[in-house]
């Protein structure tokens, strides 16, 4: 595990600013020392390399958090989209320098402001905005999200986790038990009360997530025990 001091080495976040996200719920620590000291993991390590990423896309850190804390996060088309816009960014630094050097060579009297456009990248950051921000279940999660305060929102949290951890305690049973199934039945309700309607298909995109995506498969078997995203993901594939 890391520091803060070392994340903030190693990253070029600022002290400051690591301590900010963990105030307002942006990115915790995997733990905090007797002492006080902050530490962090991989886990936090990835979430913090997507919070940058989501910064370079322009966007407030409120709507990042919401989105990276939202059960249907798709890390992939995010990291898509950052790829695409990092392309674009650098198509426009290069502009910017043949202009420097063109007009260096032709003297100061050389303009050409096309260079300056920025019509594309706007363009592009706010349909990936649209993305994150304009989907049914995103717009619901929004709203949930506005009457809870910080301490519902991080029992909200812990209770969901708590779901895993009641799987994992299941992982000798056949997943089309009827305990098991029903236990898919509560994480489903649970999803619906307290993020966005979670129907059967999204339901069944959730299972492929769990153990498709590995942060996700790590903070679950860190909930239920290694094994437990699997679980899950078996579980969920046979609900009906």
């Amino acid at each position: 595990m890391l520091t803060v001091h070392e994340v903030s080495r190693m990253t070029g976040v600022s002290i400051r600013a690591l301590h900010y996200y963990d105030q307002i719920g942006l990115l915790h620590p995997a733990k905090s020392t007797d002492a006080g000291y902050r530490l962090y993991d991989d886990t936090e390590l990835e979430r913090l390399q997507q919070i940058l990423l989501f910064r370079e896309l322009e966007f407030p850190l409120k709507e990042i958090k919401k989105i990276l804390d939202s059960p249907n996060f798709d890390k992939n088309l995010a990291l898509d989209q950052q790829i695409t816009l990092l392309k674009m960014k650098k198509e426009h630094l290069e502009r910017l320098i043949d202009l420097a050097l063109e007009t260096k060579k032709k003297g100061a009297d050389y303009m050409d402001f096309s260079a300056f456009d920025t019509q594309k990248i706007e363009e592009y950051t706010r349909k990936a905005k649209e993305t994150w921000g304009h989907t049914e279940a995103f717009q619901e999660y929004e709203e949930k999200a506005k009457i809870r305060s910080q301490k519902e929102e991080k029992d909200m949290q812990k209770a969901f986790m708590e779901l895993f951890v009641e799987f994992g305690k299941m992982k000798k049973e056949d997943p089309t038990s009827e305990a098991v199934q029903a236990q898919v039945k509560k994480l489903q309700d649970y999803i619906t009360d307290h993020f966005y309607t979670c129907t059967n298909e999204i339901l069944q995109s959730l299972g492929e997530m769990y153990v498709g995506d590995n942060e996700f498969t790590e903070n679950i078997d860190r909930a239920g025990g290694e094994g437990t995203a699997q679980f899950v993901a078996e579980a969920i594939k046979r609900y009906q």
